[in-house]
């Protein structure tokens, strides 16, 4: 079964955020890296921008697949984590931890409420 720490919201596209006060952590789940496998890049292009909940901020590619990757919540994105251009395998080893992809504003912290907790995103798997 897929690590599914319970101190962060998900979404059903297996996406994750971890808030810390007004910033929000975001990364794909240890669900989602293990059935892409070897996760070869992560492209994210949206730096700078707003963008809203649900919309594309930038993509994932592993070696047999590319996915998009979508935002938790509305914010704008503040940053990439740029360790991924050298080393996008963290993602696959530590995705809650160095493997997050992009921090954010949380433009409206309502839009936390209509993300899966962690038994909920257990239960979808």
């Amino acid at each position: 079964m897929a690590n599914i720490p319970q101190n962060l919201r998900y979404t059903s596209k297996h996406e994750w955020i971890r808030v810390e006060g007004e910033i929000g952590y975001v990364g794909i789940t240890d669900y989602a890296q293990s059935e892409l496998g070897e996760i070869v890049f992560v492209d994210v292009d949206t730096v700078g921008e707003t963008v809203g909940q649900g919309e594309r901020f930038g993509s994932v590619e592993a070696v047999k697949t590319v996915e998009d990757l979508n935002m938790p919540v509305t914010g704008e994105v503040l940053e990439f984590n740029e360790a991924l251009n050298q080393n996008p395998e963290k993602v696959n080893n530590d995705p809650y931890g160095e493997g997050w992809m992009i921090k954010v504003t949380i433009a409206d912290a309502a839009e936390l409420d209509k993300l899966l907790d962690a038994a909920s995103y257990e239960a979808i798997l």
